[in-house]
Order: structure tokens, then C-alpha cells, then sequence
């Protein structure tokens, strides 16, 4: 079995090398839009997980997407899989991480 880091390490790396996700790039999400996208993936797990409500994955998805999700509506891909969905804000995280380390590295 594939460990979650694991996952989320292959998950950024596809992001860099197949979406072009770059550090440049992420470096010009400077107002908290790459945590706040991880946030919506993983709000949406808790309600895939742990639902308050019967909601169709759809809902759900539509839901989160007009709650908090900080780009455009045809960026937001979540995945009826739950642990996709972690994969994907886990990655989102690490970039996050990364760019406020590059920031806070002294020139």
C-alpha cells in the first residue's frame, strides 16, 4: 500500500510537471488561495466521510465549490474518491509550505 505522503509527494509532482504548477507559479498565489483551496478538498471529505445530511456526491461538491473554493469554477475537480480528494489538498498544502518557506529564506 501506498503511503499518504507518498501519495501526496506523486500528487505534487504531477501538479509541477503535468499542470505546470511551478514555483514561480505558485509563488503569485500570495493572498491564501492555495490553503484555501486545500481547505475546500478537505471540507468536502468531511462531508463525503462524516455527512450530517444524505447529500448526492454532486451537492456536496457544488456546495463546497460556492463555499470557499478560490478560483475559478472549471478549476474545482473533486473526486467521489475521498482519499483523492486528501491527496489533493495535501498537495496544495506542501506547495503552500513551500512558497512561505521561499518567502521567509533571507536573499
Amino acid at each position: 500500500m501506498t503511503s499518504g505522503v507518498e501519495l501526496i509527494a506523486a500528487e505534487r509532482e504531477r501538479q509541477v510537471s503535468a499542470e505546470g504548477y511551478t514555483p514561480e507559479h505558485d509563488d503569485s498565489h500570495n493572498t491564501g488561495d492555495l490553503p484555501a483551496a486545500a481547505s475546500a478538498y478537505t471540507l468536502l471529505v468531511c462531508d463525503q466521510v462524516y455527512p450530517e445530511q444524505y447529500k448526492s456526491f454532486e451537492e456536496q461538491a457544488k456546495e463546497r465549490c460556492e463555499k470557499g473554493w478560490p478560483w475559478d469554477e472549471e478549476m474545482w475537480k473533486p473526486s467521489p474518491n475521498p482519499i483523492r480528494n486528501l491527496v489533493k489538498a495535501g498537495a496544495l498544502i506542501a506547495a503552500e509550505i513551500d512558497r512561505l518557506q521561499r518567502i521567509a529564506k533571507p536573499a
